[in-house]
């Protein structure tokens, strides 16, 4: 595979979208390869963001939720949300840099 074209930020021609923008328009890359990338340039001396662009007119629509998927997609927002701790539904994702709902971190943190 040859170098990809590479174009600056915003400077990228019609016909190209990234992984996000393809969403937002219904499609998916389907399989293709990258098509080009995009650079936007960082300060102290970090190498540039990189964006992968794909090409819109190989893109795919996006497979529709079946209710299996849906079932599985809802036990496992369930299990980001339970505390292992504790076992109760927090109601928000537990953090993974606590590993425990806030209570539950607090109480140990003062312990």
């Amino acid at each position: 595979m040859g170098a990809l074209p590479t174009y600056r930020w915003r400077l990228a021609p019609d016909g190209y979208a990234t992984r996000r923008q393809l969403r937002a328009l219904g499609l998916r890359p389907g399989g293709q390869d990258v098509a080009a990338e995009l650079q936007r340039p960082r300060r102290r001396r970090r190498g540039p963001l990189v964006a992968y662009l794909y090409r819109i007119d190989r893109a795919k629509p996006v497979r529709p939720m079946t209710p299996g998927r849906r079932a599985a997609l809802a036990k496992a927002m369930t299990a980001r949300r339970t505390c292992p701790n504790c076992r109760r539904e927090a109601g928000y994702c537990i953090p993974r840099s606590l590993g425990m709902c806030v209570p539950c971190s607090d109480i140990e943190s003062a312990a």
